[in-house]
């Protein structure tokens, strides 16, 4: 890296200051799978083991990420489907969070991995794409939409904390209403948040992984103002919503410890013995649909989120810890992940809904079969 010219060694990368724009142009012959595993297995002793990493990663995903396209949308419908149309055994207002998420992960899918991350790795099939002058608006709505899809997570892990903690907020809070203005706010200032990438981006698709997948100028990339604008982009998703998750989650926890033990106490007293007690078993069935849906975005999102601080740290002149690429691309392949889990996380924790899924599966062979038979 040369500091003068405040560049990235990427191997793919070069910049022209005198241009005003980027050039992270990849030969599109080079990116394939055999390309990737002939990197990884070559008898160079020039290449170092973060590139062999960075070359395994990309071979990975070129089945990686369209198999993960291909379950990720039917298994988002299938959920949205299930919660919206059988009784799962939870709240209305529970459920339209559960909704909202799985809504906001199915764009995700759409918008990030089938729109974005797919092109970048076959980049002859989708060579159209450079010449659709929407970069910039497909900018704001995957962005949006990664926003809804991360505050959706805060908001029902708020909810939660409210109906465990806050008993008399309980009533006016945790209602299907206030479920949806709540939503609709965070969809709403979700949408506000990210208007400046149209300004700051340009309207031309690169097709290739980078932090960002459109043309920007360089007097964008390296002004301090955008830098600080960039900055609080990454900062309010995700790393408030780590820290906002692990603080709640962490009072719920000693909520119900503080009033677990109470609760024994008062039982053994009045009964002389330790009878069973419906009220905890379901609190516990919530508390542990909550704390996995907690820990599955904090796992699955923290390489990305480590990632994306300090690329604009990096950008903003400061050299002294360096991470090699392969971490952005193990980043984004958890990230994009994470939103096809919730259904898996679902079925595990919720009695109800794992009955309501298989019955939404079986039901094309039911229909099938009944109209068939004599």
């Amino acid at each position: 890296m040369d500091p003068n010219l405040g560049t990235m060694d990427w191997n793919v990368s070069t910049m022209d200051p005198n241009l005003g724009t980027m050039d992270w142009n990849v030969p599109t012959k080079d990116r394939s799978l055999f390309h990737w595993i002939s990197r990884f297995t070559a008898d160079d002793g020039m290449i170092t083991s973060a590139d062999r990493i960075h070359y395994l990663l990309k071979a990975i995903q070129c089945f990686y990420y369209p198999l993960v396209a291909i379950v990720g949308v039917p298994v988002n419908i299938i959920t949205i489907v299930t919660l919206t149309s059988r009784n799962c055994g939870l709240s209305k207002c529970v459920t339209r969070y559960l909704v909202a998420m799985s809504v906001g992960d199915l764009l995700v899918v759409i918008l990030d991995l089938i729109m974005r991350q797919i092109p970048i790795l076959y980049p002859e099939q989708f060579s159209f794409l450079l010449s659709l002058p929407v970069c910039n608006i497909h900018a704001v709505l995957l962005y949006a939409a990664t926003d809804c899809s991360v505050w959706f997570t805060v908001t029902f892990t708020f909810d939660r904390f409210v109906a465990i903690c806050c008993p008399k907020l309980k009533s006016k809070y945790c209602t299907e209403k206030s479920a949806a203005v709540v939503l609709g706010t965070v969809t709403t200032l979700s949408f506000l948040k990210n208007i400046f990438w149209y300004v700051m981006l340009l309207n031309r698709y690169w097709l290739a992984n980078l932090p960002w997948f459109c043309d920007i100028k360089i007097e964008f990339m390296f002004s301090p103002v955008w830098g600080i604008i960039e900055f609080l982009h990454h900062i309010l998703t995700p790393c408030v919503p780590f820290v906002l998750i692990l603080l709640l989650n962490a009072l719920t926890v000693r909520h119900i410890l503080v009033s677990s033990r109470a609760r024994r106490r008062l039982r053994a007293h009045n009964s002389g013995e330790n009878p069973r007690d419906p009220e905890m078993e379901s609190r516990r069935k919530s508390i542990i649909l909550l704390f996995v849906i907690s820990a599955n975005f904090i796992l699955l999102w923290s390489t990305f989120m480590v990632f994306s601080i300090w690329t604009r740290v990096f950008f903003l002149g400061y050299w002294s810890v360096t991470l090699d690429k392969f971490v952005m691309e193990l980043g984004l392949m958890l990230q994009l992940l994470s939103c096809c889990t919730n259904t898996a996380v679902y079925a595990v924790t919720q009695t109800h809904f794992r009955q309501q899924l298989k019955n939404l599966l079986k039901y094309p062979f039911t229909a099938i079969l009944q109209f068939i038979s004599p």
